[in-house]
């Protein structure tokens, strides 16, 4: 029996414009993925575009709100890409949690809402299956002086 190849995940990215990249390349000693049982937990994704980050700097001084509510969005296309890349996104059940570090200015608190990209974001490709649990850390560094870095833990069959 032949399968549509065009599943709901596939069309949605279609219809937002986009499509899964090239795994994003680790920067030091790890891996992107990791299967464990059911669970596939991807390292932190930074927000690359064909190599190159989408923004540098801390959220509330150099980086706005708004770029980096789409570092985070590329963030979650780049830990999809991860998770694509060791079991294929069919195989996804369901988003389980999203962790969302915001590299923050002095008096910055508005993570969630940066680390929403993200949320939002699965929730568009994947549905009621990208709702997921989630937190939001401010931190004072994160590597390559990008703005964010969005781990992802998901459930696959």
């Amino acid at each position: 029996m032949a399968v549509d190849a065009a599943t709901p995940w596939r069309k949605n990215l279609e219809r937002l414009g986009l499509t899964v990249p090239a795994v994003a390349a680790p920067v030091a000693a790890y891996i992107p993925a990791v299967r464990t049982g059911s669970l596939v937990y991807t390292s932190g994704q930074l927000p690359f575009v064909n190599g190159e980050l989408s923004a540098t700097g801390k959220v509330g001084a150099e980086v706005s709100l708004e770029a980096a509510t789409e570092a985070a969005r590329l963030c979650a296309l780049n830990a999809l890409a991860a998770v694509h890349d060791l079991v294929g996104l069919d195989e996804v059940v369901r988003i389980v949690k999203v962790v969302g570090f915001v590299a923050s200015a002095p008096g910055f608190t508005d993570q969630p809402l940066v680390i929403n990209g993200a949320s939002e974001f699965l929730g568009e490709v994947f549905g009621d299956a990208g709702v997921h649990a989630r937190s939001a850390v401010g931190v004072s560094e994160l590597p390559k002086n990008t703005p964010v870095e969005v781990e992802l833990i998901a459930e696959v069959r």
